[in-house]
């Protein structure tokens, strides 16, 4: 009773099964007859719907009846219907309400606003508002510097997104990205002690964007720009690191480039290979797979081929956005332009920031020995990750359920936990150099094997290292990326896209 979704691959049907995820978990109220084994009936028939129980808990009884309370991991909301439905078929089985622990978690949002001040008296009231405050107005009036260590400035981050390609969902408008952007800030405070804010605009227009961040600005110690479409998150941020004295930080680019180089590192580390000699394809040539090839060839990657919806980027290839034709012009050295399973044939690494069930086992098993694949879509990775275990060396997703889930939440709390503390005006690329060998060492060589190549995103040793890296970074300079790579002079004559 698993969830199966038939997909076409190249002519072929896949059909995918999805696991069940605390991500559709559901808590089922349910009254059954008081004798020894309905209890057991309950979760034997959860079991058998393709579920797992996670709790069971007693709520009331009496002589004849038991209420209780059962949760359980379903696949999709489809997956948790038919869950319930072969429930209620069960004799003596009392179905009461359903309830979807998701959506109840997010019930009044998922943040707050607390004061760090307690306000007891008048006293604390005079210093924290008038008259005393007005001091302080005045020391930031005669030194601007002076907000960043008076203000929330200090710590303080702007989520902006116009809710135009948010997560794998598309253009769904700001207010529905909302739970999105109070989730990062939600993250940004668990990880990284950062105090943030979500600021979701109702416009998608570049210019108004630049504007408006460019207006609030002065509140903020930096901004973290979220979920918006390629090919305007580069122009707008490109613009806002022109206009602004903070940091401006894309996290679809910036934080999954990092987060995919520190885990690359390991892996290769993990099978014996070196960045120069390895040859990677890429599916996704947008926001974070930009961002992801430019610093692997900042590294000296042996080879890229870039794959989008127009196909392999290559020499010659018409209508591209200025984005895609630097890369047609700077990856594939082959000048390769056949299909996804053509170009992964015979590659070390393939690394997918697309869409879901593109690939098959059959396909993985066509790369290189020992290869390794980071299936990035979510939910659905680009290849099932249990096929592809049969035949890679490593394979990684964005999941939290799967092992090796690469995960932005490693780079971006520790990212800004730097930049703040050490007054940081912008987001380099020496930065996200840093702040990838930060997290792959954290791992340690000692640690290293197949299933793990990243530390968990719970390890508390992770925003540390970033932040340490990334204010070193600030007092002592740039860190010289690896020789072999991509001459400076080629990269910044690259559009403005990235770093």
């Amino acid at each position: 009773m698993r969830s199966t979704h038939p997909t076409n691959v190249g002519g072929t049907t896949v059909v995918t099964t999805r696991l069940p995820s605390a991500g559709f978990s559901i808590t089922i109220r349910i009254a059954v007859t008081a004798d020894a084994s309905s209890i057991g009936r309950l979760t034997t028939c959860v079991g058998e719907a393709g579920a797992i129980v996670t709790a069971l808990d007693v709520v009331d009884s009496d002589p004849t009846r038991v209420l209780v309370d059962l949760t359980c991991d379903t696949a999709d909301a489809a997956h948790a219907d038919q869950v319930v439905k072969q429930l209620e078929e069960q004799d003596g089985v009392d179905v009461r309400k359903v309830s979807d622990r998701t959506f109840l978690l997010h019930l009044g949002g998922k943040i707050e606003v607390s004061s760090k001040v307690a306000l007891r008296n008048r006293d604390e009231l005079s210093r924290a508002y008038t008259p005393g405050v007005a001091r302080v107005c005045m020391a930031i009036a005669e030194n601007p510097a002076d907000a960043r260590r008076l203000t929330i400035k200090r710590n303080t981050v702007a989520v902006v997104s116009d809710g135009s390609a948010v997560l794998g969902l598309g253009n769904i408008g700001p207010a529905a990205a909302m739970p999105v952007m109070e989730g990062k800030a939600a993250l940004f405070k668990r990880f990284g002690g950062v105090d943030a804010w979500p600021v979701v605009l109702d416009t998608q227009d570049t210019d108004e964007i630049v504007a408006i961040v460019k207006a609030i600005a002065p509140a903020y110690g930096g901004i973290n720009l979220e979920d918006i479409a390629a090919p305007r998150c580069f122009e707008i941020e490109a613009r806002l690191k022109e206009l602004l004295d903070i940091p401006v930080f894309h996290d679809d680019q910036h934080g999954t480039a990092i987060c995919v180089l520190a885990a690359l590192t390991n892996a290769l580390r993990v099978v014996g290979k070196q960045m120069q000699d390895v040859k990677v394809v890429v599916s996704g040539a947008g926001a974070a797979g930009t961002a992801i090839m430019k610093l692997l060839m900042r590294q000296g990657v042996g080879d890229i081929i870039a794959y989008d919806r127009k196909g392999a980027l290559h020499r010659g290839m018409p209508d591209l956005n200025e984005s895609m034709q630097w890369l047609a012009d700077h990856t594939n050295k082959e000048n390769y332009s056949g299909d996804l399973p053509g170009a992964i044939a015979g590659a070390d690494v393939f690394i997918g920031v697309s869409a879901p069930n593109l690939l098959t086992g059959d396909d993985i098993a066509r790369m290189a020995e020992k290869s390794i694949v980071f299936a990035m879509a979510n939910p659905d990775p680009e290849v099932d990750p249990r096929e592809a275990r049969k035949h890679a060396a490593i394979v990684a997703t964005g999941r939290s359920d799967q092992p090796n889930q690469i995960n932005n939440v490693l780079a971006f709390p520790g990212v800004f936990r730097g930049m703040l503390d050490a007054a940081a005006e912008e987001f380099t690329e020496e930065m996200a150099l840093a702040a990838a060998r930060a997290i792959a060492d954290v791992v340690g060589e000692d640690k290293l094997n197949p299933t793990v190549i990243v530390p968990s995103v719970f390890d508390p040793r992770v925003t540390p290292a970033v932040a340490a890296a990334i204010r070193a970074v600030v007092k002592g300079g740039p860190i010289p990326a690896n020789p072999a790579a991509l001459p400076e002079s080629e990269l910044d004559k690259a559009p403005e896209t990235t770093f």
